[in-house]
Parts: C-alpha cells; structure tokens; sequence
C-alpha cells in the first residue's frame, strides 16, 4: 500500500448487444461474457447459501462478507439487492469487506454497470458514494439499508495482512481474475490473512477450482467442494471451516454444511450479545455527538451528560472547517489525517449543516512540498496556483484543496439530539461504578445512581483523566477566533483562506478568522490581545485586504480550551482492559476533521465489528500507547560449585 494507486485501464467489447470491460493490466474480463450477474448468484451468492443465512440474521446480528476483488462491484451489488429482498425486519446488519488494486474510474464504473439495469437503484448509491482513487479504507455506509462497505484500495498481498480481526468473516467471494491471468491474488500470503480473518462457521466460494486455491484452503482444514460452475463451467469451488468434532469429507451434501454451519451459530449466538445496547456518553462535544451518531444509527441506546450544554466547550465555535493538511501519496493508507478528511467528505453532508467548499492552502513554509502534492493526487483534487489566480491580492502561491466543507456546530448538534435514541441530560458526573451484573453505574456528584449502562464512553477532553487510575497527559491549548462585520468587503462564499490562521464567511455580513494557539493555557475569557494576533495572522498574507478589517476593537470573539495529546494523536478505546469503560479525547484542534471516522472506529471496537482502519494506525490511537514497556530481566543463575 505503499505506491499511488493506478485505475484500471479497460477496453471494451460488445457481446450480444452488451458492454463487456476487459483489463488491459490482466487480459481478462470483469464479469461472464454469458451473464455475469448470473453467474455472480449462482456461485457467489448460492455458493455461501446466502439467501438462507440472510434472511436467518437475529435482531442486531451482524454479517460481514469479505471479497478478494472489488472490480466492477457487481458482487456486492448482487447481494445488497439479494438483502434488500431477504433481510429480516429487525436491526440486523450486512457488512461488506472488499480489496482492489485497480480501481475503475468513476466513469468507466458508471459505464460498466448500466449493463445491469434491474440493480440501478443500488448502483446508483454506489457510484454516488464511490471514492477517489487514494490507498487506504473508504467506508461507504447506507444506514437506512442496513448496509456498509468497506473498500480497501491498494494490493491485497499489503492490505490483508493489515486488516484488525474483531468479528469473523462469515461469507467469501474469492473473486478476481484467474490465476493464470493473476497468480499473486491466489498466493498462500493473501490466502493465509483470509483465513486469519475467518474462523469455525466461515464459507468460502469462488468461479476457480485452481489447485493453488484448492490446496491453499485444504492445509488450514477447510473441507472442499466442487458442485457445478455456471454455464459452461464444469465446476466451482465451494468450501465451510468446520470445527474439528464437525468435519466432513468432501463429498458430503449441501445440507450437511447448512447444519454445520447452523451448530456453529448456536455457538457464537452464546457468546456475543444481540441485544440492544445501552451507552452512557460523558462529555457533549464533538466527539460525544459523533459517538452517539455512530451508536445510535446501528439502533442502540444512548444517552449523553454533560455538566454544561452541548457544545460549550472548544467544539462551540460558530464555524468548523475541514482542511487537513494531507501527506505525500505513498503515506496515504496510514495517515489518520488523509483518511479522517475522505471519511469525513462522506459523513457530514448528510447534514444540513454541512457547507461544501474548497480551501485555498497558502504555501509558506515548505512550499515546495506543498505545491509537489497536486501531482501526487487525483486529478482536479489539487490545483496549484499563482498569487494573481486568487481572489485577495498576495504575494504567496498556494494550493487549492477542491474538495473540503465547513460546518455549522450548532445546526449539527441539533440534528443529532434530535434522534430518536439519543437523550441529553444535564449532569456532573462523579464516577463510574461496576455492577456485579457486569453493567456500569453512573453516580453524580451527590452519590446519586443515574442509570446502568453497557458501555460508558468518556469524552470530556483534558478533564477525562478524572475517570481513570492512569490516564495520558493531555496538555491544554488555548484558542481564540474571531469575527465581525465585513459587508462592504465580503468574501467568495465557495472558498476558505489557510494560512497559519484560516478566515473565510460566517455568513452574509460577517467574515470569521483565527485561531489564536497558546498551548499550556486554559483561561477562556476573549481577550483583545487575540483579536490582534488574528488580524497579524491575516495581514501577514492579505496585507491590502486586511487594512479593511482595522477596528479590532469592535471585533467579536470566542476563545475555548483545545485537549491535545503529547503526539497529536486522539486517545481512542479502552484504557483499562477489564471494564468497558472507553475514552475518546484529546483531538486538539482537529475535532471536526477526526471525529466521524474515529467515531466509527470507536463503534467498531465496542461492538466488535469490522475496523475501518490498519493495524499500525489502530495502534497509534491506543490510550495505552504512552506507557513505559518494562523489560523483562533475565533469570539470575548462580553457578554450582564443584
């Protein structure tokens, strides 16, 4: 995952009457020149006996399928209409893994699934939803569906290995281009994560009875068999991980897997929790309102405490923008910052708070690194520019981010209390306390019980430490921004200015700018001081604009206290291993920008779900990460006299 990715180069051929795309890079087709959607039930879907197990899901069950080969999406088009069609009326839920070296662009994928007209209202989401050809995981989640994707981008012998077991893989699509045309997909390195990834109960299909697959399976225990292929296919390979007690000899009957698999579902249903959970979240920020979302959307239970209002602390701004600073193309895949702004793009504009716009970057320091990443990227992402291009009279280039947004805090806040099952209360939380029913106790100040809770999550910044024993330090960062009245001077609406500060509208007559950056400060008062730091920030790079924005003194103002980890990385999961109490804390100034995806993040280790980021990064975000690893010593022997 280390390279830029590259899309498929295709050709196209025309086979009665149908566009068939073919890869130049592997001199195959995508899908059967017979019917590829077919084929696709036949093997893929009737091949993991999906239909059954589908429509057999319990109320929140989870399901995850896994495929080797994202291609045209034709796969996971066929089984989001077969769930559309099947899935039980409850809050059970369908996930979708999938891993793609070439990516298609979005308009060979727009081209290559008007083939399949029945699945439109499905494609028509996906190509929507789809996302820029950049290494890494793109989440693409449809909630109203009950359905998510996670579409790995980058060489699946780099990206498995990466991949953080929660839950099993249930169901497999072993899909690509035949291993005479592709042998690295079918290598023991990609087969061998697979079955990492899967457990007892997992099903395996796939169009290729190929002995590399068939033997590659067979030495982790995995019973084979090879029903009929479609069409003129004589065979395909279909295959169950049963435990040792259940295995069976290949040629056993399709019956005999259903019941196999049925005996290790009775298993897991034992083991993990299909009720609805209920969750306690202490802190109204950003990050609590994320959590929430995140839980909430997936049908739990959640309620929210803050001692003050939601918002009032550093997340209360009356404007968030998104600008990440993104890293040069090969650290794409690992860096929280270029991934957290892609996942952002997909969450926020489901809300109307949301502003989409671009942001201009000004290069100063460094600017040839900055100016050098509009090559790097997609197409038309960055577009460098020279100091006449802009709109504001500067001597500085700079880089045009095209795809960024701002948002409204106050509007986003409302949307999310307004969920159903999602309450806000107004309370000083004191401690958590566990239950010998393994639930979680919260007590206010006054020793008072106010509920039991599955799982508590704390948000509450710096002053998280207050709920645990050992808690890493987060350093405080006093923030100020400004805003005031600037209708005789307004700014294009569609574009942000960075440039150390940032400034941009707040709305029709009021232009906001800042931030002032004092870390180890936590007083909140607004103070003029900062008002005239903002204005330096701006005149700085704007000299002839700024001198329109003189009166600082009638300046307005909101100055709040940023958490900031000792390596600017949020603290995210648990901090003591036998309780589930988990914080996410410490975003420093880039809460808007990390919250949506590490929310999901968050989701996904409470419920034991798919994760939607590598290991490496997982690691990174572990609020244990900053305590000392004490070697172990040596044993000490004394030697025996002779």
């Amino acid at each position: 995952m280390s390279n830029a990715i590259q899309t498929a180069d295709l050709d196209w051929q025309c086979i009665d009457g149908i566009e068939v795309p073919i890869s130049k890079q592997f001199g195959d087709v995508y899908f059967s020149k017979d019917n590829g959607l077919l084929e696709t039930r036949h093997v893929f879907l009737n091949g993991n006996d999906l239909s059954t197990r589908l429509a057999d899901l319990d109320d929140f069950e989870y399901f995850c399928v896994g495929e080797t080969g994202f291609g045209t999406g034709l796969n996971i088009l066929a089984l989001w209409q077969l769930w559309h069609n099947v899935r039980p009326d409850n809050h059970s839920h369908l996930h979708v893994i999938s891993v793609e070296k070439f990516p298609l662009s979005k308009q060979d994928l727009t081209r290559a699934l008007k083939v399949w007209t029945e699945l439109q209202q499905f494609s028509d989401q996906l190509i929507q939803h789809y996302p820029l050809p950049i290494a890494g995981c793109h989440r693409l989640s449809f909630p109203e569906a009950r359905f998510s994707i996670d579409l790995w981008l980058g060489d699946a012998h780099d990206v498995f290995p990466t991949m953080v077991k929660a839950q099993q893989v249930n169901a497999w699509f072993l899909d690509g281009f035949a291993p005479s045309c592709n042998p690295d997909m079918w290598e023991d390195k990609v087969l061998n994560n697979i079955v990492r990834l899967s457990d007892f109960g997992t099903t395996f299909a796939s169009f290729s009875v190929a002995g590399v697959l068939k033997r590659g399976l067979k030495q982790h225990g995995i019973t084979i068999s090879r029903p009929r292929g479609f069409g003129h296919k004589r065979e395909m390979l279909k295959a169950i991980w049963n435990a040792p007690e259940q295995a069976v000899e290949e040629n056993q009957s399709q019956s005999m897997d259903l019941a196999a698999q049925n005996i290790q579902k009775k298993i897991w249903k034992t083991q993990n929790n299909l009720n609805q959970r209920h969750i306690a979240i202490i802190g109204a920020g950003i990050a609590g309102l994320s959590c929430a979302w995140g839980f909430a959307q997936r049908g739990h239970q959640v309620t929210i405490y803050d001692q003050s209002a939601p918002l009032a602390g550093a997340s209360g701004n009356p404007l968030a923008l998104l600008n990440p600073k993104l890293c040069p193309i090969e650290q794409s895949s690992e860096h929280l910052m270029t991934l957290a702004w892609q996942h952002a793009l997909q969450h926020y504009p489901k809300f109307q708070a949301f502003r989409p716009i671009a942001v201009q970057q000004l290069a100063q320091k460094n600017a040839e690194h900055l100016l050098d990443l509009a090559a790097q990227y997609p197409q038309d992402l960055l577009k460098t520019q020279t100091a006449d291009d802009l709109e504001l009279q500067t001597t500085l280039e700079s880089l045009q981010l095209t795809q960024a947004g701002s948002i409204y805090p106050q509007q986003l806040k409302d949307q999310i209390i307004e969920h159903p099952l999602i309450q806000f209360k107004h309370a000083h939380i004191h401690s958590i306390v566990q239950s010998n029913h393994h639930q979680l106790t919260l007590q206010d100040s006054q020793h008072t019980d106010l509920g039991d809770f599955n799982h508590v999550i704390v948000c509450c910044a710096k002053e998280s430490h207050a709920f645990f024993e050992q808690f890493p330090i987060l350093k405080p960062i006093r923030g100020q921004v400004s805003w005031l009245n600037n209708a005789k001077h307004r700014l294009d609406p569609q574009y942000a200015y960075s440039y150390g500060g940032y400034c941009m509208q707040l709305d029709e007559q009021h232009l906001i700018l800042g931030a002032s950056f004092y870390p180890n400060r936590d007083d909140t008062e607004v103070l003029l001081e900062d008002h005239v730091h903002n204005y330096e920030l701006i005149h700085s790079v704007f000299p002839q604009y700024a001198e329109s924005l003189r009166k600082v003194d009638e300046w307005h103002g909101r100055a709040s206290v940023r958490a900031q980890s000792l390596d600017y990385f949020p603290l995210l999961g648990k901090v003591e291993a036998e309780k589930e109490i988990y914080t996410f804390s410490g975003l420093g100034s880039k809460g808007f920008l990390f919250a949506p995806l590490c929310s999901e993040i968050l989701v996904a280790l409470v419920l034991n779900q798919a994760c939607p980021i590598p290991q490496n990064l997982l690691q990174k975000l572990n609020p244990n990460r900053f305590q000392k690893k004490v070697k172990a010593k040596k044993p000490y022997f004394k030697p025996i006299q002779s």
